[in-house]
């Protein structure tokens, strides 16, 4: 199936991000500890957080699609609590969990058993295909906000021409 190939290709370059922008490692890369904690003017979370409800976000979606049995929480849980801190082991334990959980989706993306555009057994109103690009999507979204950020604060991610 030449097709289904292809299909499964193209979800993998928009779940890596980088096509059209930055992706998610380089966003995050060489990210200063002193930073992490930071709340830019006029916004209520930090990076951390941010990042922290990507992984989240994530992480719902894929256990939406593999548990049956799977409740989302409710959308307040999707955030830490604005005043909570990070210390530099949990943003890279974040980072490294958001990491694993991407690439589940992306093994879900690879395995040739996963019918994209059946409905979901347990989800009959919904298909993976929609999910992979919920991920995508939100992801690409908050990669960008987090590049946009630190950019207004000084703090770049290294560019690669």
């Amino acid at each position: 199936m030449k097709h289904d190939n292809v299909l499964r290709e193209q979800l993998l370059a928009i779940l890596r991000g980088g096509n059209a922008h930055m992706g998610f490692d380089e966003a995050v890369a060489s990210f200063p500890a002193k930073h992490i904690n930071k709340k830019p003017p006029n916004f209520n979370y930090t990076f951390w957080h941010l990042l922290e409800h990507m992984r989240r976000a994530q992480k719902d979606i894929l256990e939406f699609v593999r548990d049956p049995g799977y409740v989302s929480p409710d959308y307040a849980e999707f955030w830490p609590d604005p005043d909570k801190k990070a210390t530099e082991s949990q943003w890279k334990k974040t980072v490294k969990d958001f990491r694993a959980d991407l690439k589940a989706v992306e093994d879900l993306v690879r395995n040739p058993g996963t019918d994209f555009f059946s409905p979901i057994p347990h989800a009959k109103d919904y298909i993976i295909f929609r999910e992979v690009l919920l991920v995508a999507d939100h992801n690409a979204y908050h990669t960008g906000e987090i590049i946009t950020l630190r950019q207004a604060l000084g703090i770049n991610p290294p560019v690669k021409w």
